[in-house]
């Protein structure tokens, strides 16, 4: 039974009414990892009413965890996070189910994990178990309502939807290099949380079906938080995804190896950039960025178009700078170049507008 107190004044709004609140009861979701991202979803999801609330988690509650991951407090440091979480949950909103999952995710229990669930929250912070919840989301046929921060910069997108893109669409393979988390690289806490809440919401539209309702298939919204400038940017689904096209190979569900320790992408400075006469430069901005200034010397080469699948006529054998706004889209290109063979790349720290201030 519904309380009806509890949900007014979101069960008030035309999009949501009595039906689309029995559907969030109805509704089973999962969050994988009850971290920085995982733990302002799932507050949001219980408050909102989701009925049936699954939280995979195998880490302990530490100290510096305390700083983004708002589910947890002083007195709970040292216990599994998702046995921690669901006694703050339950506190929260006491009508609903919520199970717990405290072994770590595998390719050997994924699907198994995910049977019971409409929707997978990824709350994780590394490729290995995206990658993981990417292909087993595909082949248990679930959507995946993807997240990611790293320091003051955040991305959401929706995949496996019908007809839409999956996470492997936008990275076909795993990055060869280490790709820094919020243990190397930082993260502010807000930052996490607006990602996280945004991940709720996002599940939340999914769930009650209303037709104003646009959730994020085949996009991928991004914000850098120091500037408030945010990006909504097309996520095609490539035809020849390794995931989840029709030729994909159906070959046993497995986690990616490890990455290597051999550092992240390299980062130039624009000045270091400069005394590169013999690199090639591509600007892996969109057409409109592009028009509006860029480097003399540079080459378009858009990220939604790598992201897609284009044909990369870029040569193996010359050093590649890659550059961007800000810095943060050419980091994600050059994990694909280096997914698809290229070695010799490195990306202009600061991007386009660090290279304008520093003439």
């Amino acid at each position: 039974m519904i309380k009806k107190d509890r949900y007014q004044r979101q069960s008030i709004l035309p999009e949501i009414g009595p039906a689309g609140q029995a559907a969030l009861s109805r509704a089973s979701v999962l969050c994988v990892g009850a971290g920085g991202l995982g733990s302002p979803a799932l507050f949001y999801l219980a408050a909102a009413g989701v009925g049936h609330i699954g939280i995979a988690d195998f880490d302990r509650v530490e100290e510096t965890n305390l700083q983004r991951q708002i589910l947890f407090t002083m007195d709970q440091i040292g216990r599994n996070k998702a046995e921690a979480a669901r006694e703050r949950l339950r506190s929260l909103n006491p009508d609903i189910v919520l199970e717990t999952y405290s072994e770590r995710l595998e390719a050997a229990n994924a699907q198994t994990l995910f049977e019971p669930y409409d929707l997978i929250i990824d709350g994780t912070d590394n490729f290995a178990a995206k990658f993981l919840i990417n292909d087993a989301a595909v082949r248990s046929g679930k959507i995946v309502i993807y997240g990611a921060v790293l320091g003051f910069e955040g991305q959401i997108s929706v995949f496996g939807a019908p007809g839409g893109p999956c996470y492997r669409c936008l990275f076909p393979d795993a990055p060869a290099g280490h790709v820094p988390n919020c243990a190397d690289a930082g993260v502010i806490g807000a930052v996490a949380g607006l990602i996280g809440t945004m991940q709720a919401m996002e599940a939340i539209k999914i769930i009650v079906g209303h037709e104003s309702f646009q959730p994020l298939i085949g996009r991928l919204w991004t914000v850098d938080l120091r500037t408030m400038e945010n990006r909504l940017l097309s996520l095609p689904k490539n035809p020849a995804c390794p995931a989840c096209s029709k030729n994909a190979k159906n070959s046993p569900l497995r986690s990616p190896p490890a990455p290597m320790a051999c550092g992240p992408v390299p980062e130039l400075t624009p000045a270091q950039v400069r005394t590169q006469t013999n690199a090639l430069l591509i600007d892996v901005r969109e057409q409109e960025e592009w028009d509006a200034g860029h480097i003399e010397q540079a080459r378009l080469f858009p990220l939604s178009l790598m992201a897609a699948g284009a044909a990369l006529d870029l040569p193996k054998d010359r050093e590649i700078i890659l550059h961007c706004q800000k810095g943060y889209r050419s980091l994600q290109a050059g994990l694909i170049l280096k997914a698809r063979g290229y070695t010799n790349i490195s990306h202009m720290a600061g991007g386009y507008d660090a290279w304008l201030r520093q003439r």
